[in-house]
């Protein structure tokens, strides 16, 4: 399993083709990243993908937060609150689970 998803991502670990993403290629690369998703992770995954094909690019950080909280309401919107779940750079690590391009503001 792991050897055929390693095929389907780039040097980043980002998906090449955004049709290979499934729930379940979500939660191996979560466990690679050691995060146990919870139905707030998917919450935000599922926006992100609905982000994406509303506006073709994954949000960097300060879009990510306001469209969640228009979505989910302010506080999961906050900044803080989504470093607890996506640890590091919420916006590309959320990006990469959800199956999407690295924001391109993001280093």
């Amino acid at each position: 399993m792991a050897s055929s998803i390693s095929e389907l991502l780039d040097d980043e670990g980002y998906l090449r083709n955004l049709s290979d993403w499934s729930e379940e290629i979500a939660q191996h690369l979560a466990q690679e990243k050691q995060i146990q998703l919870t139905p707030e992770h998917w919450e935000i995954i599922y926006l992100l993908r609905k982000f994406y094909q509303h506006y073709e690019h994954s949000p960097a950080m300060r879009p990510l937060c306001k469209a969640i909280a228009l979505d989910l309401g302010p506080e999961k919107g906050k900044s803080l609150h989504l470093l607890k779940l996506f640890p590091g750079s919420p916006a590309k690590v959320a990006a990469c689970l959800a199956g999407l391009p690295k924001p391109d503001n993001c280093l």
